[in-house]
């Protein structure tokens, strides 16, 4: 009897996790350039003297799936988009930097060139800090040019070049904060084949029809696995009894 309950249990545990992971894609359907993660399942053998034949459900660390997602035009100046594979690179809060390929930028008050969470955007120099201008453009390496403010329309001015890389995405994992870093804290060599395009910005890659039928498929399962575990309990109580009697 024992087998048939954590059988269950071990299910519904998984499966609430597999549904977490679900509805977090689901949440961030509309978040630019976000990836969204896959929960893979597999089985955890039980061995030993009267377990042989038991085989349970794990669910491993979420995998994030860096499909590409669309791009859309924007018109923005300081809106850009990765193109194929590649990250922008921002200063985290603690001095860090994580990878990402949110490309809807802003400047603060000072000048700062921000990411959407307000995170600073590094440039070969580090943080890219953009003075009043007339005009900008990006190019698709990632170079930042301006007509300052009061200059004549040929005076460009080169400020600073995006840092883009290209990390082998295997080494790559998401923290707590949804920021997107290497596994072993090292920073990422730039790559000068990473190109972007200005006046877009990328879509996330959840495909929100697939996750709504996953989320409907997922809620099934668990509740299978629930009368599966009060099924359980009711043969217990009969066994019970029926040793009560006798």
């Amino acid at each position: 009897m024992d087998r048939f309950l954590y059988l269950a249990m071990s299910g519904a545990k998984e499966t609430a996790y597999a549904q977490s992971i679900n509805n977090a894609n689901l949440a961030n359907a509309n978040t630019t350039g976000f990836r969204q993660a896959l929960a893979y399942a597999y089985t955890a053998p039980v061995r030993g003297p009267v377990y042989d034949s038991r085989d349970y459900v794990q669910v491993g660390n979420q995998v994030i799936d860096f499909c590409p997602g669309t791009l859309q035009a924007t018109g923005r100046d300081l809106d850009v988009a990765i193109q194929d594979q590649g990250f922008l690179v921002v200063q985290t809060e603690d001095g860090g930097e994580a990878y990402t390929r949110a490309g809807n930028l802003h400047r603060d008050a000072a000048g700062v060139l921000r990411d959407a969470r307000g995170l600073a955007v590094l440039g070969e120099g580090g943080p890219i800090t953009i003075p009043d201008y007339e005009r900008l453009t990006i190019g698709a390496d990632g170079t930042i040019t301006i007509q300052p403010a009061g200059a004549a329309a040929n005076a460009l001015v080169v400020v600073d070049r995006l840092r883009l890389v290209n990390p082998d995405t295997q080494t790559l994992r998401r923290g707590e904060d949804g920021l997107i870093r290497s596994q072993d804290g090292q920073a990422a060599v730039p790559d000068a084949g990473v190109r972007v395009v200005s006046g877009m910005l990328e879509t996330s890659n959840v495909n929100t029809v697939a996750c709504l039928t996953r989320m409907i498929e997922l809620s099934r399962t668990f509740e299978t696995q629930i009368k599966m575990m009060e099924t359980a309990n009711s043969n217990e109580k009969t066994h019970n009894r029926l040793l009560a009697v006798s």
